[in-house]
C-alpha cells in the first residue's frame, strides 16, 4: 500500500503492533494525531484496521518498503518492536536511512538501547523499567502517581500530610522544611488549582509535588 499523498507534521508512524506499539498508536489517534500503523503480522494488521484509519502488513527492515510507504514524509516514527531485537535495530537504521527527523524505539535493556541510539534512534524508552519502578512507587499506597525524568528530578501525586491540614502552604512551610515544590492541589469535586502561598490545605486534598526525586520521595513517605 503506498501513501502518496503528503502528511501532516503531526503524522506518526507506529512499527510494530504489540502491546506497546498499540497502546502509543491508540492514544496518538486519540489525541487527534494521523497515525500509520506497521506490522509484518496480516494478524495483527488485520485486527488493527478496525482501530486505525491507516495499517499496513510490511517489512519495517526494508528501508526500500519504507520508502514506498512514504515514510520519508513522516516527521516522527515509533518503533514499538521489542523481543525481536534483530527487526528492531534493522527497523531503526531503515528509518534513519529513509531521513525520518525524530524517531523513538522500545528497548528491552540496556545493551538493546545502546545500539538503538548507535543505531539511528533519537530517543530509546524502557516502558518495563519505567512502569517497574512507578509501581514501586505506588505499592505502599503513599504516592498516587510518580515521574521521574533522567537528572534526578521527579513529580508525584500525594495525599496531603498531616501537618499541612487547615494551613496555607505559607503557614505549613513544606517547601523550606523538605526542599520539594508544591506544584498544585487538587481537590475532591473541584478543579485542578495552581499553588500560592495563600493556598490553604484541607483534608483530602491531593499535591502536585515537585523536586528531586530522593527528597520528594521523602516528602511522600510522610503522608
Amino acid at each position: 500500500m503506498a501513501r502518496n499523498t503528503s502528511v501532516g507534521s503531526d503524522a506518526v508512524a507506529v512499527i510494530g503492533l504489540g502491546r506497546f506499539g498499540t497502546a502509543v498508536a491508540m492514544s496518538l489517534s486519540r489525541l487527534g494525531h494521523e497515525v500509520l500503523g506497521i506490522d509484518r503480522s496480516a494478524e495483527l494488521v488485520q485486527d488493527m484496521s478496525e482501530r486505525l484509519t491507516h495499517v499496513v502488513e510490511a517489512d519495517s527492515t526494508n528501508a526500500g518498503a519504507l520508502r514506498r510507504l512514504g515514510l520519508h514524509e513522516f516527521d516522527h516514527a515509533v518503533v514499538g518492536i521489542g523481543q525481536d531485537v534483530e527487526a528492531s535495530v534493522l527497523t531503526v537504521l531503515a528509518l534513519s536511512e529513509v531521513g525520518v527527523p525524530d524517531i523513538w524505539a522500545k528497548a528491552i535493556s540496556d545493551k538493546h538501547g545502546r545500539i538503538l541510539e548507535r543505531t539511528g534512534a533519537h530517543h530509546v524508552v524502557y516502558p518495563e523499567v519505567t512502569i517497574g519502578e512507578r509501581v514501586a512507587h505506588m505499592v505502599t499506597g503513599k504516592m498516587i502517581d510518580f515521574i521521574e525524568f533522567d537528572d534526578g528530578f521527579a513529580i508525584v501525586k500525594t495525599c496531603a500530610p498531616a501537618e499541612a491540614i487547615g494551613k496555607s502552604l505559607a503557614e505549613s512551610g513544606l517547601r523550606a522544611k523538605y526542599g520539594v515544590t508544591i506544584v498544585g492541589v487538587k481537590r475532591p469535586q473541584t478543579d485542578f488549582t495552581y499553588a500560592k502561598a495563600d493556598t490553604c490545605v484541607e483534608s483530602g486534598d491531593l499535591l502536585i509535588v515537585s523536586g528531586p526525586t530522593k527528597l520528594v520521595e521523602k516528602f511522600a513517605a510522610i503522608t
